[in-house]
């Protein structure tokens, strides 16, 4: 993928198809590093599962037979010099404790480090595509941070849902702001 804001798309999208009530993305990043964290509630995975999950041509999908997601990401984070953990809690293991953390560490001045892209609009598309899911995003830098929890706009909105396009386009540019507030710079105008 030609960024990493498509990767943390697609294993977000995992979450989702894994009943997860709540997914946290987060973002740690120095001026050398790049860590990303995707955590969610859903189902889980066995042991086995997780074993295997590194590997292309496994999947747990039925619509198509390979997962791309986790290796693409492995490869991108393991091309800087990083790596990729995984923990996951099966619910049949677990019932009442269960759910998958992903992280990958990025070394970023290498020459082969994926640029992370367009996340505002990767975050906001999740939220559109997926409103009663609750998301926790924070991207934290070494100049501030930028978080959105999305049980906070719930809270105030009441029975407007997030999917509601006014409500999309505030999100995006609330985003935007805040990473403008930050001085980051995405690759594209703010």
């Amino acid at each position: 993928m030609k960024e990493l804001s498509l990767n943390i798309f697609d294993i977000s999208q995992n979450s989702v198809k894994a009943k997860a009530e709540k997914i946290e993305i987060t973002l740690d990043e120095t001026e050398e590093t790049l860590a990303i964290t995707i955590r969610d509630n859903g189902c889980g995975m066995t042991a086995e599962q997780v074993r295997n999950v590194m590997d292309p041509f496994f999947t747990t999908r039925t619509t198509r037979n390979v997962g791309l997601g986790v290796p693409l990401l492995k490869l991108a984070a393991e091309q800087t010099g990083g790596g990729i953990r995984i923990e996951s809690v099966s619910e049949k293991d677990n019932p009442e404790n269960h759910g998958t953390v992903i992280r990958a560490d990025f070394f970023t001045k290498h020459l082969d480090f994926t640029p992370l892209g367009d996340i505002v609009s990767t975050v906001t598309l999740m939220i559109q595509g997926a409103p009663d899911i609750r998301w926790i995003f924070i991207h934290n830098t070494g100049s501030g941070s930028v978080e959105l929890d999305t049980d906070e706009l719930k809270a105030v909105l009441g029975d407007v849902p997030l999917n509601n396009y006014d409500v999309i386009k505030w999100i995006e540019e609330y985003l935007k702001e805040g990473y403008a507030d930050i001085h980051y710079n995405m690759g594209y105008n703010l």
